[in-house]
């Protein structure tokens, strides 16, 4: 064969997979330290952020942002397991988890979460991702929430304060 002949693939070695198509299930992706995104990334299998993304992230299986790494969008997946910084909504169908250190600024949709002492969360919680919330579904429908009215001149019940005695700490006297 000559230098710059056609190179005959192996026997045994698979065609490469044609541009376009989907990689396979369970696939890693990994956005190394260091690394920014800008855009949307999409993923059949396990994405793992170390680095920087501007944008939201989808992923079948996994979302993992390491210690370091940061989502600047919303995440996707059906398991998200969060060690930096995630700075939008997570929805994931099955389990979120918030390690020691990490910080979620944004709303969570999932069925189980874990929030380890140390981890930061700001935003709400909706562990039923199936259905909307009650005020959510009546504004939908273009239902206000009231609450009940009184009748004009009456006065609001006094609404009750639990009080709770607390006994005067003895003195201390010097040894």
């Amino acid at each position: 064969m000559a230098i710059f002949g056609k190179k005959q693939p192996a026997a045994d070695a698979k065609p490469a997979q044609p541009r376009g198509t989907a990689a396979p299930t369970g696939a890693l992706s990994i956005i190394g330290a260091g690394m920014t995104v800008h855009g949307d990334l999409d993923a059949n299998g396990v994405v793992k952020i170390e680095g920087t993304v501007d944008g939201n992230v989808r992923a079948a299986s996994q979302v993992l942002v390491a210690k370091g790494g940061s989502v600047q969008g919303d995440v996707e997946t059906t398991e998200a397991v969060v060690g930096g910084t995630v700075s939008g909504a997570i929805r994931a169908r099955e389990r979120v988890e918030v390690q020691a250190g990490a910080s979620v600024h944004g709303d969570i949709t999932t069925r189980r979460i874990a929030v380890a002492e140390g981890g930061t969360l700001n935003g709400l919680i909706r562990m039923d991702e199936g259905a909307p919330a009650r005020d959510e579904r009546a504004e939908a429908k273009g239902e206000a929430r009231q609450r009940p009215s009184l009748p004009p001149g009456a006065a609001r019940p006094p609404v009750p304060v639990a009080r709770i005695a607390v006994p005067p700490r003895a003195p201390t006297q010097p040894s």
